[in-house]
């Protein structure tokens, strides 16, 4: 079985992901985070400080659509309920 398949099997017929596999991801990771391509001064990031900075990146992301949804809840409750402009805002929460 070579190292180079996309996937191993293990003794129990589970699917082990490799290393190069795992260092693709991080790659991808790195270049969809922001900081990181703003920030970036090599080619070569750690891998730990990659998936740091994804989690907070996901954390920021999920506050900021919880502060635009509330946003979006006390405009709509300045409009009139049946309102066409009430019925946008009812479709982006």
């Amino acid at each position: 079985m070579s190292s180079r398949r996309s996937r191993q099997s293990t003794s129990n017929g589970t699917t082990r992901i490799t290393d190069q596999q795992i260092i693709d991801l991080v790659s991808k990771l790195d270049q969809l985070l922001p900081e990181m391509r703003s920030n970036r001064r090599s080619n070569k990031v750690p891998a730990n400080k990659v998936l740091q900075e994804t989690c907070n990146y996901i954390r920021d992301l999920h506050k900021e659509v919880e502060d635009l949804s509330e946003r979006l809840s006390q405009l709509l409750s300045t409009v009139d309920a049946e309102s066409p402009e009430a019925a946008i805002i009812r479709s982006l929460i």
